[in-house]
C-alpha cells in the first residue's frame, strides 16, 4: 500500500525538462514576479527553463520535436493532477477526431467522391462513412498500440497509464490544425500525408519522453 502512494506521489512530481528525472519543485517565489528557477539533482541544470518562457519559444521547440518541450508540457503544465483534467481531455478527444474527420473529407474532395452535384442521401451515406472511418481507424490503432507496448514490455498498463498516452497522442497530434488552412487556400493532397508524417514524427517524441 505504501509503495503504491510512493509511485502515486512520484507520479505527481514535476520532471526535469532536460533528463526526465523527478523534482520536488521547480522554482522558489519570493515574491510576484521575483522567482528563482531550481535545478535537477540528477543532471545539475535548470529543471525547467520554459517556466520564464514565452509560448512562442515553446511552440517553436515542439515543431523543432524537442523532447524537452513535451517533457515541460505532458508533466509541468498537463497532466492528470492538474484541475480540469477530464473535461480538458474530453476537450482535446473531440477537437482530434473533428479535425481527423475533416482530413478524410479533404481526401475524399481530392479524389473526386465529393462535391456540390452531390444528392442529399450522398452526402449523408459520406458523412457516415467518414464518422465509422474515424472513429473505428482511431480505436484500432490505438488498441494496437498499447497491446505492441503490453507485448514489449511484458507488462500491465494501468488506466493511469492509458490516459497518460492519450494525453501525449492528443498533445503532439497539434500540427493537424494546419489543415484549417486548406479552408483559405488549396493545397495538393501530399500536403495532408506530410501533415500526417508531422504528426507522426511528433507523438514519437512524445512517448520517448
Amino acid at each position: 500500500m505504501q509503495t503504491d502512494r510512493a509511485r502515486e506521489s512520484k507520479k505527481m512530481e514535476p520532471r526535469c525538462v532536460e533528463c526526465g528525472f523527478p523534482i520536488k519543485t521547480l522554482f522558489v517565489q519570493y515574491s510576484p514576479g521575483n522567482i528563482r528557477l531550481m535545478r535537477c539533482e540528477n543532471c545539475k541544470a535548470v529543471a525547467d527553463e520554459y517556466i520564464e518562457c514565452e509560448f512562442m519559444i515553446i511552440l517553436i521547440d515542439l515543431i523543432l520535436h524537442k523532447t524537452k518541450a513535451y517533457r515541460h508540457l505532458l508533466f509541468n503544465v498537463i497532466n492528470q493532477h492538474t484541475a480540469n483534467f477530464e473535461g480538458s481531455l474530453w476537450k482535446s478527444i473531440f477537437a482530434f477526431l473533428l479535425l481527423d474527420a475533416y482530413r478524410s473529407l479533404l481526401l475524399k474532395r481530392n479524389e473526386g467522391e465529393w462535391g456540390s452535384s452531390m444528392s442529399f442521401s450522398s452526402i449523408v451515406w459520406t458523412f457516415q462513412e467518414i464518422i465509422v472511418d474515424v472513429f473505428v481507424g482511431n480505436f484500432v490503432f490505438f488498441c494496437i498500440f498499447l497491446l505492441s507496448m503490453r507485448l514489449m514490455l511484458n507488462t500491465s498498463i494501468q488506466i493511469s497509464r492509458c490516459k497518460d498516452i492519450l494525453l501525449a497522442v492528443l498533445v503532439s497530434s497539434y500540427f493537424k490544425i494546419f489543415l484549417i488552412a486548406t479552408m483559405v487556400w488549396e493545397f495538393p493532397s501530399s500536403v495532408i500525408f506530410i501533415i500526417d508524417l508531422f504528426v507522426l514524427s511528433s507523438n514519437t517524441v512524445a512517448l520517448k519522453g
